[in-house]
């Protein structure tokens, strides 16, 4: 299992101990987060860039993999960058 964040171990916690209660506003509460997915994800811009075909053969392999389009891999490399999940670790030197 991956480490567990504090907010994270307290739901496991109390859903564990089975004091859950289903939200009455559910339906509400699931569109809203629908609508939020779509919006994060929504894809509405292009780039172009330049790489060196080396770095480019390395990507279509390891998406490959990954078993996803190259394209999607890089699209999901770059948000997890600017999201701050991705560490640069050149900048840290």
């Amino acid at each position: 299992m991956s480490k567990l964040d504090k907010e994270e171990k307290e739901i496991l916690k109390v859903f564990e101990m089975g004091k859950l209660k289903k939200s009455k506003s559910i339906k509400k509460q699931i569109e809203q987060h629908k609508a939020i997915a779509e919006a994060t994800f929504k894809k509405d811009a292009r780039i172009n860039i330049r790489l060196s075909s080396r770095d480019l053969r390395s990507l279509q392999a390891r998406a490959l993999k990954e078993g996803i389009p190259y394209q999607t891999l890089v699209s999901s490399v770059l948000h997890k960058y600017v999201e701050g999940q991705l560490i640069d670790k050149m900048a840290n030197k």
